[in-house]
């Protein structure tokens, strides 16, 4: 596991442009973390670091958002609104697994035992006195 501290959204962008020179196609990010610590900014950090120019934003509503135009395609997927994995059978979820591009998953938690087996997991802990970001970043294969 490697742990990682920010300080700003700058630097979480960085630490996300860090993670996009390193991660190629077909990866799937699992982002964990309380309302508010930072999910969002960590993916429109990694979408500047592939080169997508459009804002990104939580797709909390549209559950899904799509980006093109980047070195590699970004699939951003907001599950907050769902209860549980049930819910999520129906979003066509495996197809991202096996799509070209990125695909990074906000509250991954929801779609337990419905995720592929290898996956980038990032836990994001926010301190709500200093505003540091606390990254937890960590490889799990259950193959």
């Amino acid at each position: 596991m490697r742990t990682e501290e920010t300080h700003s959204p700058e630097e979480t962008w960085a630490l996300a442009a860090e993670l996009a020179g390193e991660l190629g196609s077909g990866t799937v990010i699992a982002l964990h973390g309380d309302l508010g610590a930072g999910k969002t900014c960590f993916i429109q950090g990694y979408a500047a670091a592939l080169g997508i120019d459009e804002p990104v934003t939580s797709p909390t509503y549209t559950l899904i958002g799509e980006y093109q135009g980047g070195r590699l395609p970004l699939h951003h997927i907001d599950l907050y609104r769902l209860s549980g994995p049930e819910e999520a059978l129906g979003l066509g979820l495996e197809e991202y697994f096996d799509a070209d591009g990125i695909t990074a998953i906000e509250w991954a938690e929801r779609a337990e035992g419905l995720l592929p087996p290898d996956l980038l997991h990032i836990r994001i802990v926010a301190d709500a006195e200093t505003g540091t970001r606390t990254f937890q970043i960590s490889r799990e294969n259950k193959a």
